[in-house]
């Protein structure tokens, strides 16, 4: 079965046969893949009235267990965005009545972030349709392809993971 990139593959080695474009044939896939996603992802979080930035701040929350709260710090982390751009998508989201800013008991000057319970019920709906929609993209590759191809892309994203800062 020959794809796109196949034809992009073809046409660079015709056009310039001194250039070694195998990485196209890994990469370029894996970018026609993250638009798929991409795509994907702003369908199941639509239908639950969600941006893809209020589904990332709403389930790292989520992740984190009950009570379902992180101070801004932690949500930085695992978001990465700057603080400026956490602190107004908290604002956002508590406008929405999705999250919560509460006093943090630790430190009198620090807030922590609450999921509320439209939150965390938002959270859970869009994950699940998300769900669906990865399901539907792999539908194609064997429980041991999928299991294959998970621990390939790990050996690649897992470096990325760990720079310090």
């Amino acid at each position: 079965m020959e794809d796109e990139v196949d034809r992009l593959v073809a046409a660079w080695r015709r056009e310039r046969p001194d250039l070694d474009v195998e990485p196209l044939e890994v990469l370029s896939r894996v970018s026609r893949l993250a638009r798929h996603l991409d795509r994907a992802r702003r369908l199941a979080f639509s239908e639950h009235s969600l941006e893809p930035w209020e589904f990332d701040v709403l389930t790292a929350l989520r992740r984190a267990g009950a009570p379902y709260q992180l101070s801004p710090g932690q949500l930085l982390t695992q978001t990465l965005v700057t603080s400026g751009t956490m602190t107004n998508r908290i604002d956002r989201l508590a406008k929405k009545g999705l999250v919560e800013r509460l006093p943090d008991p630790n430190d009198r000057r620090g807030v922590l972030v609450r999921l509320t319970d439209e939150g965390r019920d938002r959270a859970d709906q869009a994950l699940a349709g998300l769900l669906d929609q990865e399901r539907a993209i792999l539908a194609e590759l064997s429980t041991a392809q999928r299991g294959e191809l998970a621990g390939l892309l790990r050996q690649l994203t897992a470096p990325f993971d760990n720079i310090p800062g």
